[in-house]
């Protein structure tokens, strides 16, 4: 029984390959070299891609950081404000890069201009 078996094996193995034969005997020839697709073409989706992460992504997050500049670079004493920690005063100092902010009766808060995220109506 095992002498069939070891028989069979190499037969086996030489269907396969005239199979194989065949089909890679049967597969279209390659393209000529000058008539490929133009490049430009297999660029275009990437080109894309970044069109549309450029609108969606990047131009609102300058859009935010301009009006964040803008409104860092127009306060002044006397504004009521919210913080980046959710801290709510009144603004009774501005400096270079900083910002006194009163929070309560005798408590006065020195922070960075950056932390103030909203000026609030009154």
């Amino acid at each position: 029984m095992a002498d069939r078996s070891r028989a069979t094996r190499p037969a086996a193995a030489r269907t396969y390959f005239i199979m194989l034969f065949i089909l890679l005997a049967q597969a279209q020839p390659a393209a000529p070299a000058g008539a490929g697709p133009n490049p430009l073409a297999s660029f275009l989706p990437i080109i894309l891609i970044f069109i549309i992460m450029y609108f969606v992504l990047f131009r609102p997050q300058m859009r935010r950081q301009k009006e964040q500049r803008r409104l860092v670079s127009s306060l002044k004493t006397g504004d009521r404000v919210l913080t980046s920690a959710g801290i709510h005063g009144m603004i009774t100092n501005v400096k270079d890069t900083t910002v006194t902010v009163k929070v309560a009766d005798n408590v006065k808060i020195e922070m960075e201009k950056s932390a103030v995220t909203n000026v609030l109506k009154e």
